[in-house]
């Protein structure tokens, strides 16, 4: 059969007047693929996803510590700046590609398409183990951070002592949790959905209004805009802005920020549950950096500001500063209903970055490239959800937190791990947008004359980013304070690249034509299919 009787059998039999589902799901067909993902989204809803996992109120108290220590209030308040500015570039630039390309493949599917067509499979499979690595270790730093302020908030007022063995029993259970939610499909993922999005937005505002009012004092300033604390020599040392230099500091300062700014990816990942997908994916993506880059701002100038002594909140019985500052501020009640705040969202920020995670997976699994895809590509055909892939995504992200018990800096590792990864999966085909650029085909959502050189600026921030988080964070630098990320990202450098060679590149042909292979009789699972057009 035809691409074009596939269309018309898949996408709809309306040619011109479809309606926009029959214009979403003729454009998957184009692209190869049947609608088996229940198409259920708004725009607000793929927004809220990306918004969600951002989630500002997430990724700046799990690192407010790594923050204070490393550059401190100039380094976390002009930082921040910085890499917004620098994160809506590369935003920019993958929304231009979201907006050619809208499945829930997304990167590695990106990768594809930019290459050349004998590149198209190294691309794909190498920019897909990218992404699955960042995805699961931010659904680590995510879910790992609920399950340790939870323990922090159950000592508020109580003769509960949490330790490891606790804390990795909350976590178990807060993934599970998370999983079962995403088990029964994007019906429920929608209202979630909403509230997610206005529990972040009035929730974040509405802390920080509150410990600026009850805070006794407010520190100045010169301290909230121009101190720089270098807390990073362990045992005593000399820290990195003595021994090397402030600018070092600073380098290694902004990934509180950049973490935080991360997994927006999320958009394209939900495209194909979306309507108007070629246009809400790419507004969706450039929507949560924008919004989560003004209230992630607000929210480290109201937590800087109300700091009432710094050795106190630094050295914190509590062991979270972000805590210290809330009993500091409006008590022990207080600090209690605020900490629920906080944990509510990073528990919807989990939830969503297993829905992010999951839908990756199902689509890499779809194309045969992750081992057992055989058994991970079903959709279950009750809930509509790519069940199978939930669950993996859970046991993956459970066995990354390990190590992070009781160590700040595997923590900090985990989180760098998830910075390099997802966005190294997002310069691949931002560069290959530049390379190739006279072959791209332009979707809805384009940025005319600013393209080319947001792509290039794009791809040189990931490369800078991707130097700078591998570099260690504490001096001395010994087996307990390497930074491990450079150990995980070897490790997937080394098995994308070396599996492919080995064996992947005789089977493994990047995103294939599922349509097309199907009624061949040809089963794409086995990698059998033939490459997806390009065209």
């Amino acid at each position: 059969m035809s691409d074009d009787n596939s269309l018309k059998r898949y996408g709809s039999g309306k040619q011109g007047n479809g309606t926009a589902m029959e214009n979403d799901e003729r454009e998957l067909a184009r692209m190869g693929y049947k609608q088996e993902l229940k198409r259920e989204l708004s725009l607000m809803q793929n927004f809220g996803v990306s918004f969600s996992i951002i989630s500002v109120i997430t990724g700046i108290p799990s690192l407010f510590a790594y923050g204070l220590n490393t550059g401190g209030p100039a380094v976390m308040v002009w930082g921040w700046i910085v890499v917004a500015c620098a994160t809506m570039l590369v935003g920019l630039a993958m929304a231009e590609i979201c907006s050619a390309h809208p499945t829930s493949g997304g990167p590695y599917f990106w990768a594809a398409m930019l290459s050349k067509p004998e590149q198209a499979a190294i691309a794909s499979w190498i920019t897909g183990w990218f992404n699955l690595l960042g995805q699961v270790a931010v659904t680590t730093g995510i879910s790992f951070a609920c399950a340790t302020f939870i323990s922090t908030a159950c000592q508020l007022g109580t003769s509960y002592v949490g330790n490891e063995k606790t804390v990795i029993g909350i976590y178990a259970a807060v993934l599970f949790t998370q999983g079962i939610i995403n088990t029964f499909g994007v019906r429920m993922l929608k209202h979630l959905n909403n509230i997610s999005v206005w529990w972040h937005a009035i929730g974040t505002v509405a802390l920080v209004i509150a410990i600026l009012a009850k805070a006794p004092v407010h520190q100045s300033r010169h301290f909230v805009f121009a101190t720089l604390l270098d807390g990073t020599g362990a045992d005593g040392a000399v820290g990195w802005g003595d021994r090397a230099s402030k600018g070092y500091l600073v380098v290694i300062g902004i990934l509180m920020a950049q973490y935080t700014l991360t997994g927006f990816d999320a958009s394209a990942h939900m495209t194909e549950e979306t309507h108007n997908a070629a246009m809400a994916g790419s507004i969706g993506i450039v929507m949560a950096i924008g919004v989560s880059a003004v209230l992630g701002w607000f929210l480290i100038l109201g937590l800087l500001f109300s700091i009432q002594d710094l050795d106190r909140t630094l050295n914190s019985t509590t062991h979270q500063p972000v805590t210290q500052i809330f009993l500091d501020t409006v008590g022990e009640k207080g600090a209690i209903v605020l900490m629920v705040i906080v944990i509510g969202a990073m528990f919807f920020c989990g939830t969503f970055s297993i829905t992010s995670n999951s839908r990756m997976m199902y689509a890499f699994a779809r194309d045969g490239g992750i081992p057992g895809h055989q058994f991970l590509n079903k959709v279950n055909q009750r809930w509509r959800s790519p069940i199978r892939t939930v669950w993996l995504a859970c046991t993956l992200s459970f066995i990354l937190g390990l190590p992070s018990l009781g160590s700040s800096v595997a923590f900090a590792a985990a989180t760098s791990i998830a910075t390099i990864g997802l966005y190294i999966s997002y310069g691949i085909p931002i560069a290959l947008r530049v390379i190739y650029r006279k072959q791209f085909k332009k979707g809805p959502f384009h940025l005319g004359a600013f393209s080319y050189p947001v792509a290039v600026a794009a791809v040189a921030w990931i490369l800078f980013i991707s130097i700078a988080f591998v570099l260690p964070s504490v001096n001395p630098v010994d087996s307990q304070t390497l930074n491990y990320a450079i150990v995980a990202v070897g490790i997937v450098i080394a098995y994308s690249v070396g599996f492919w060679f080995i064996s992947a590149r005789k089977w493994f042909t990047g995103p294939v034509k599922q349509i097309a292979a199907e009624e061949m009789g040809v089963n794409v699972m086995e990698g059998e299919g033939e490459k997806l057009d390009r065209s």
